[in-house]
């Protein structure tokens, strides 16, 4: 019964870890990104996880509330945060120059 008492505060403590990382990553992001993304808007998410944060730190892994603010903090992670990176070129794949448009390199008009 020990056991299983350790794997339910170790899940307690990934799910608070992860609700945390998301409210700040969500707090770190434009406004203005997430009108352009068509994602709700910043105050909408900002609550949300936030009353995730909260639930995940007041009640056990196992009620009912702590699942819901995961599905919200996964919906965040999994579909709102790639949005607002491709928006604001938080990405890692594009290593272009400074003078790269958005058709490819610039060469002056020539």
């Amino acid at each position: 019964m020990q056991g299983f008492a350790g794997l339910m505060w170790l899940l307690s403590m990934a799910l608070i870890v992860f609700s945390g990382f998301a409210l700040v990553d969500a707090a770190l992001r434009r406004e203005d990104a997430y009108r352009a993304a068509d994602k709700k808007t910043k105050p909408f998410w900002l609550i949300i996880l936030g009353l995730a944060f909260v639930v995940n730190l007041i009640f056990n892994v196992l009620s009912f509330l702590p699942i819901i603010g995961l599905i919200a903090t996964i919906v965040y992670m999994v579909d709102v945060r790639p949005a607002l990176r491709g928006l604001s070129g938080g990405g890692r794949s594009h290593r272009g120059s400074s003078s790269d448009g958005p058709y490819g390199p610039y060469n002056g008009g020539r």
